[in-house]
């Protein structure tokens, strides 16, 4: 696996200070992505151990509330593995920090068994994630109004049970 950034202290992609790392390698190429240079499953550098390591140090002041994973893709099946890796490092060392998770693919359809992009992982990945952000990005409905998403088709799933999650316009529940 391949990334484009890692932001040791990003404010934008879920609540709280964060550390959000942007994966490579994306099918989607939505119209006006943000981000359209991660589309390359090449691009950036490579995912290490090095390179887990300094997220997971990066993780550990108590003013950084979580773990953001973005993209480019990360429920592409080629990322899975290192992200899902990520995450349950990421939950072993820190239980209290929480995971966001944003992808294009739809939870209900996409992520479940039989669906594109269920792998030997796809559940375990699932596991560690505390707020899902699913669905394409699509141009047409972009709204600037929106908490820590682009367009209105965009969901935030709550994966975790008794997740305060009345802060979040729209949010639902697994």
């Amino acid at each position: 696996m391949y990334y484009g950034n890692i932001k040791t202290y990003d404010i934008a992609d879920g609540p709280g200070v964060r550390v959000s790392l942007f994966v490579s390698g994306c099918r989607h190429h939505c119209k006006g992505c943000f981000n359209a240079e991660t589309w390359n499953f090449d691009y950036g550098q490579p995912y290490i151990q090095e390179t887990e390591d300094v997220l997971i140090k990066s993780l550990a002041p108590d003013y950084i509330q979580g773990l953001s994973v973005l993209g480019g893709e990360p429920f592409e099946p080629e990322n899975q593995p290192e992200v899902a890796r990520l995450m349950k490092r990421v939950k072993e060392t820190y239980p209290n920090k929480d995971i966001w998770c944003y992808s294009g693919y739809l939870y209900d359809v996409d992520m479940q068994p039989g669906g594109k992009v269920h792998t030997d992982v796809t559940d375990e990945m699932l596991s560690y994630i505390d707020v899902l952000v699913d669905g394409e990005f699509v141009e047409e409905l972009k709204d600037i109004t929106l908490l820590f998403r682009g367009s209105r088709n965009q969901r935030l799933i709550c994966l975790k049970d008794g997740k305060d999650v009345g802060r979040y316009d729209k949010m639902i529940k697994r």
